[in-house]
């Protein structure tokens, strides 16, 4: 908020909370004169966790788009194209990871600004290719940039197609856009019955406030037998 791409912040940020599992969107990772260039590189050694990116377009030489971390190793990462003719390319990033025996799959999203181009992403959501493979069994978590304020027809296609639970739904403040003074409700986390929210929420303060235009958004999830 301050002007300044500073991912050094971020990375103070995310110690702070240090989360299991951390879905980034806008992410650029290229080779550079210093380490901090490869951000999701970067973000990686200092939160010590394993990264997987998932490739929307290319900028200034490097890999523009979304970064899951992990404190667990992936054994399956795909990069899925969820772009709208004539729109910014976007896209979602799944990763399956193993947690205690669980085998936990994550699609980190980054969806569009436009109600039509989110309309559209919705139903490519539901594709063979998405949250209905033919590969996924277990618990399943969907998270990230919705850029949708409007509880639109994404929100709606996860609850009745998919019945996820939405965070949103415990959360006494929804609003975290922009961080300084949130007027919207961009970042979602939605979640399916294989887990128990035990708490959620955002982290705010003097930080957080400046590191990005986002607040981030956390969750602290069960898995239940």
């Amino acid at each position: 908020m301050d002007g300044r791409t500073r991912v050094e912040r971020i990375a103070r940020v995310l110690e702070k909370i240090d989360a299991d599992i951390v879905a980034l969107q806008e992410v650029v990772s290229r080779d550079g004169r210093f380490i901090e260039d490869h951000q999701a590189g970067y973000l990686a050694g200092r939160l010590k966790r394993c990264y997987a990116l998932g490739e929307t377009r290319k900028h200034r030489g490097g890999i523009y788009g979304n970064v899951t971390l992990s404190r667990w190793d992936f054994e399956h990462v795909q990069a899925v194209d969820l772009s709208v003719s004539g729109r910014e390319r976007r896209g979602a990033l799944r990763t399956d990871i193993r947690v205690h025996g669980h085998l936990l799959h994550v699609f980190n999203l980054h969806l569009g600004t436009a109600h039509h181009e989110r309309r559209k992403q919705a139903v490519r959501l539901m594709d063979a290719d998405l949250l209905r493979a033919v590969d996924i069994a277990g618990p399943r978590v969907v998270l990230g940039d919705f850029n949708d304020w409007t509880h639109g027809l994404v929100t709606r296609t996860l609850h009745s197609e998919l019945h996820f639970d939405d965070l949103a739904e415990s959360l006494p403040r929804k609003r975290n856009y922009p961080s300084i003074l949130p007027l919207v409700h961009l970042d979602h986390i939605y979640y399916d019955h294989h887990f128990k929210l035990m708490r959620g929420g955002f982290e705010r303060d003097r930080l957080t406030l400046v590191a990005s235009d986002h607040l981030p958004l956390i969750a602290e999830l069960k898995l239940t037998d």
